[in-house]
């Protein structure tokens, strides 16, 4: 049987609190998206510390629900506004480090964003690149194979996926 590498992950991080693990750190990511005649296409962001291609993503504020937080950081990230799907379309794991060198394991909550607006200018613009992307290459580009697994699952059918 072939296990997907998102559902390896999750098998480990439930393993890995079992042992004593410190908690995961809760984020909210938005995976803008536009249908073009080309397909589906993901809009991807350069990180601020490494360049690295990724979706924009952040921490809740407050009691702020998740995907409305994957919203905000798509608009201050990535100067993108649309309808933000309520449901997640999928979560992945990573390290983020920490000033002092040790990581924090991060939960990632990926939530669609159909992309109605591009904005001239966000708040972040000057820190960030933007690039549209056809599903498959966003998700090869992507150093998280589970969150490669997301993009593409997403490409294939979003409307599906997204409602």
């Amino acid at each position: 049987m072939l296990i997907s590498h998102g559902t390896r992950n999750t098998i480990t991080e439930h393993i890995r609190r079992l042992f004593g693990g410190n908690p995961t750190r809760i984020q909210a990511a938005a995976l803008p998206w536009r249908k073009t005649g080309r397909g589906v296409e993901v809009m991807l962001v350069t990180s601020c510390g490494t360049g690295r291609w990724v979706l924009p993503k952040g921490w809740p504020e407050g009691k702020e629900p998740l995907h409305n937080a994957a919203a905000r950081e798509a608009g201050e990230e990535a100067g993108v506004k649309g309808v933000i799907g309520e449901s997640e379309v999928g979560r992945y794991f990573y390290d983020k480090e920490q000033p002092s060198g040790l990581p924090w394991r991060c939960e990632v909550h990926v939530f669609p964003l159909e992309v109605e607006r591009e904005a001239k200018k966000w708040p972040e613009m000057k820190k960030r690149v933007r690039k549209w992307f056809r599903a498959e290459q966003a998700a090869s580009l992507v150093d998280e194979p589970d969150l490669g697994e997301i993009i593409m699952r997403f490409g294939n059918n979003p409307r599906k996926i997204a409602a």
